[in-house]
């Protein structure tokens, strides 16, 4: 029996996202300041084969080209960031007139392209002037992200549809505080729990310095990037290790953000580590702000289980002290060995596992059944190769994103107010600590010439916005394939 392809309401959002390190380039252009990123990444030995994102995909330069990419692929919205170092190069003080020119174009041309301007204020590049006072240790920075926010509010708030306070913070906090494999690349537990709350204190400031400029009406976000963590088997000690990683994954942002507390389990399992005393009266209050969407990034899924003794506990730090490492993200989960997942894995070697998408969808439809979500992050890096024709046949990614578009289906058909789905990425980019080596793109980036080149992927997804419908999973491949061979890669119009 032939499956019968799945359609998706007229009111459903179609888009692709990307981040302003990761694409702009043009770092010492147009006023813009340096970034935990620039130093960071010409640092030796921080990013593979020592790229770095000073030229990235040239958008800063390309921008217009890349939005008649947006308006022919049929996107009805983009989820961009906005660089902090571009609009206050030390971080605070008076706006930098290119910086915000350089937004206030971009927003101009995604309008008249007939796409909603979806803003993140933060997606990693924090100026290095404010982490040299601290950075998100310091509540100075909260602070100075409020001022940011009213800014950009002020200069861009009559044309942007949707504003997201900040992108994953468990990578800002827990990757770039305590693992030290991001920038600013610290390895510090316990400064990387107060940069946690620092960061939530800056969304809710930034949340109140917005609505104060745009009214109560102005529709606000924030991006988590929630892990989905199974427990290896159904052992108390299993299941409590789950728990803990939970708490340190989830909890620490959902819960002052959305219920106004932190969880005790984290206070508890931190102890040793810091008195949270950079709580302050008054900052759950000033945290919990309303939100009109909850922004959820999804990739895979993982598995955990309790170790045992001292002996345990070495052997699972010899094997690769992901959960075991001084330097491990998971902050005050010591004894908790993450085990590896099976296939299949992305060349980023995450496993792929729809259900999870279903799964931490439902959840957060029972937990907070009034709060619309937005799945703002979801794709996947593959080994593109290009062909003699100049091709990318993309059919794993194809076949990725077909698969959790169903999952997002399959949650609404639960009953999850799923409103929209943005694909990672609109191109290929600088990927963090892989540098350029991996690539998530739906349109290929040479970096060498810097030429952009649709992927079957973005010829299937085309298809897909058009007709609002997601094709059956054996069709998916064969769809972008006819596509490819129908054009050869389609120019912006």
């Amino acid at each position: 029996m032939t499956p019968t392809p799945r359609t998706f309401p007229a009111d459903f959002l179609w888009g692709a996202a990307t981040a302003s390190y990761q694409i702009e380039g043009a770092v010492d252009e147009g006023g813009r300041g340096p970034s935990i990123w620039d130093t960071f990444s010409h640092t030796p030995g921080k990013v593979l084969h020592g790229d770095t994102g000073d030229v990235a995909a040239d958008h800063y330069h390309r921008m217009a080209e890349d939005v008649a990419h947006m308006k022919e692929l049929g996107l009805e919205a983009y989820r961009f960031s906005i660089a902090w170092p571009r609009i206050q190069p030390a971080g605070r003080g008076a706006a930098n007139p290119e910086g915000l020119d350089f937004y206030s174009r971009l927003v101009d041309e995604l309008l008249a392209a007939g796409i909603r301007p979806v803003a993140t204020l933060y997606h990693w590049d924090l100026p290095q002037a404010l982490e040299d006072e601290g950075g998100w240790t310091a509540r100075s920075t909260a602070e100075a992200f409020a001022g940011y926010a009213r800014v950009v509010a002020e200069a861009l708030g009559d044309r942007v549809w949707m504003w997201t306070t900040l992108n994953e913070p468990w990578c800002s906090s827990f990757l770039g505080y305590a693992s030290g494999v991001h920038a600013p690349g610290r390895t510090d537990a316990a400064a990387s729990l107060a940069a946690v709350h620092h960061l939530n204190l800056g969304h809710g400031l930034a949340v109140r310095a917005i609505r104060d400029v745009l009214g109560d009406d102005a529709r606000v976000s924030v991006t988590l990037n929630l892990h989905v963590t199974r427990a290896a088997t159904d052992a108390p000690e299993d299941l409590d290790a789950k728990a803990q990683v939970d708490a340190v994954a989830n909890e620490v942002f959902l819960g002052p953000m959305v219920d106004g507390a932190y969880p005790d389990r984290v206070r508890t399992d931190t102890a040793h580590l810091t008195d949270w005393s950079f709580v302050q009266e008054g900052d759950l209050e000033l945290i919990r702000q309303p939100l009109t969407a909850l922004g959820v990034n999804f990739y895979s899924t993982g598995r955990v289980r309790r170790l045992g003794g001292d002996a345990d506990l070495a052997e699972a730090a010899r094997a690769d002290g992901h959960g075991a490492s001084s330097h491990s993200p998971w902050v005050g989960c010591d004894r908790v060995e993450w085990l590896p997942q099976p296939g299949p894995h992305t060349a980023m070697g995450w496993n792929i596992e729809p259900q999870g998408l279903v799964d931490v969808l439902l959840e957060l439809h029972e937990r907070y059944p009034t709060l619309p979500l937005m799945v703002t992050e979801n794709g996947a890096a593959f080994e593109d190769e290009v062909t003699e024709d100049g091709r990318v046949h993309d059919d794993r990614r194809v076949a990725y994103v077909h698969d959790h578009l169903e999952a997002v289906g399959r949650a609404r058909d639960a009953g999850a107010d799923v409103r929209g789905y943005f694909v990672w990425s609109l191109m290929d980019n600088f990927e963090w600590a892989y540098g350029y080596d991996r690539r998530f793109g739906v349109i290929r980036v040479d970096y060498d010439t810097l030429q952009r080149t649709w992927k079957d992927s973005a010829l299937w997804y085309r298809e897909v916005v058009r007709t609002r419908t997601l094709v059956p999973a054996g069709e998916a491949a064969s769809l972008a394939q006819v596509g490819s061979t129908a054009e050869a890669s389609p120019q912006p119009r």
